[in-house]
Order: C-alpha cells, then structure tokens, then sequence
C-alpha cells in the first residue's frame, strides 16, 4: 500500500481579499463562478483596482489592426496605439504582486497601415514600465491561408514578408525565482519538456465558434498556467474577452481575475465558463481538506 505524504500550505491572503472584495467606483462584478470572477471595467483605469494581488497575467491585448470590436477602438495612429499599450502595462504592473510573471501574446509585426515592429516595440515599452525581460515563445499557428498580401508578385520591387508566427513575450516583475505561493506544481515531466521548448505550435481559434471577433486558443493559456504559476495563484486576464484565460484558471485549480470593458463580451464570457468549466475537485490522488486558511493535500507517494 502506498504511503500518504502531506503538504501544508497557506492559501495567499490576497486571493482571498480580492475575491471577497465588492469592488470600487471604478468596477463591477458582473460573474463569480467558483474561485473565478469577472469583472466588468477598464484597465485604462489605474484606479479599478486598489491593491496588489496578480501573480500571473495571461493576455492577448488589441492588436490595432481594424478589428470590429464593439467597446474598443482598433484604429489608432501606431503613436496613440503606443501609449495606449504603455498605460494598460503600466496599471498591470501596479497591480501585480512583486514575484508576479507577465505573458503577453502579441503580433511579431504588422503591415495593415504601414509595416511596424509590433513585438520588439511593445516588448521595449514593457520595460519601460517596470517589466523585467525573461524570454520569447515562438507561437506557430501553423495556418498561412489567411495570407492576402503579397506585395509585388514574382518581383523584387516591393516583395512583403509575412511570417505566419505570433510572439509569447514572458516578463516579470522584481525577480524571476518564484518562492511564493502554494509551491505545488501541476506540470508532468513531459508537458515540461515540451513547453519549455520555446517554439510552441497549435491552431488559432475559430471566431465564428467562440462569437468573438479575436479569441485565442485555450492551449495558449493552458500552458502558460501550468507552466509559469503554481496551484491556486491568481491569475488575470486584463483584456478578458472571451473568458478562454478564466476557463483554463478555473479548470486548473487556480484563481481567475478577468477584467473586461464591453458587456456583450462579459456575457459571452459567463456562458463559455458555465460551459465549459468542470469542477474544481481535485483528483483521487490529491485530496483537499480544509480548515480555515490553512488546507492540507494528500498526495500519492511512491
């Protein structure tokens, strides 16, 4: 018979702070599922929330590239789209705890409104507000059909280069060894292997699908929470959208924030996670028992 060995941990505070908060002025909860909410605000806003409490950001912003969003204007000068990027990563970093990691999917580069180098400029304003630069994912969406431009055909007039790939730029705040947090890891030995590999690929998501004009696939965020952030961290999306950071929080155990500024997106969200969440039990080989703050997990030993 196997032996049962026990791991004391500490729920952190501040998860539990923010879940119970009823919010500022500034927010609204719009859905509380579990250990996930969702609130409805702007994260323009320096002043939606009050305290630190991020340990791990997953997040694909705007990319400004004519999207018909409903709340966001997705035609600004490259200079506003900028200072835009720079103000809602300013507010993020403020909010984030001081070992808090930052995963920004973004565009390498763009060429809708002229060519700009997106990922490098975006990275480099990062910085700016405080990021710490770790490293850069290479995200293989494996499709170019939905390349249009070519530039001057068969000629080397006015070629265009277009790599069909996306950038995972992984920042952090004030150090990149964590030792905070419940220090238990859900990863196994090959999901590791292979996601810290840093070319990642797997298909885009369907917006007719999702009913979403720019929703990114689950297995983007699946991985970054399994890979960056430990068991029942706190997790925030600033530009929820269509829930898909929540969904994987929820369903790995950790704590989902979602800030989201559009109602018709905040419901799209709801129901995706009423859908497409299954419970928050742990597994036989990893039981729960609480009591108070504190929780006690027994785990299968070899």
């Amino acid at each position: 018979m196997k032996k049962k060995k026990v791991v004391k941990y500490k729920i952190p505070k501040d998860a539990f702070s923010i879940l119970s908060d009823s919010g500022t002025k500034n927010r609204v909860e719009y859905f509380r599922h579990k250990k996930t909410i969702l609130f409805k605000g702007d994260v323009l806003d320096r002043d939606t929330f009050d305290k630190q409490f991020i340990d791990l950001t997953v997040t694909s912003p705007p990319y400004n590239v004519g999207i018909d969003y409903t709340s966001n204007n997705d035609t600004l000068s490259y200079e506003k789209y900028l200072e835009f990027s720079k103000k809602w990563m300013s507010n993020v970093f403020h909010w984030s705890n001081t070992q808090a990691r930052f995963i920004l999917n973004i565009p390498l580069d763009k060429n809708k409104g002229g060519q700009q180098s997106v990922g490098s400029d975006l990275t480099a304003i990062a910085k700016q507000v405080g990021w710490k630069y770790h490293s850069t994912i290479i995200w293989n969406e494996g499709n170019i059909s939905r390349r249009t431009a070519w530039g001057s055909w068969l000629s080397a007039s006015a070629p265009y280069v277009i790599a069909p790939v996306e950038l995972i730029v992984i920042l952090y705040k004030d150090e990149w060894k964590k030792t905070n947090g419940t220090k238990i890891s859900d990863i196994s030995r090959q999901e590791f292997m292979d996601w810290t590999n840093g070319l990642w690929t797997f298909n885009g998501e369907s917006k007719k699908r999702i009913g979403h004009p720019a929703p990114f696939p689950r297995q983007l965020p699946h991985r970054a929470i399994k890979l960056f952030s430990y068991v029942n961290d706190v997790v925030f999306d600033p530009f929820a959208g269509s829930g898909t950071t929540l969904i994987e929080a929820c369903n790995n155990k950790r704590i989902g924030i979602g800030l989201e500024i559009d109602k018709q997106y905040c419901e799209i969200i709801k129901n995706r996670i009423i859908k497409e969440t299954g419970t928050l039990n742990f597994s036989n080989e990893e039981r729960v028992k609480s009591n108070g703050t504190h929780h006690e997990v027994l785990q299968e030993a070899s």
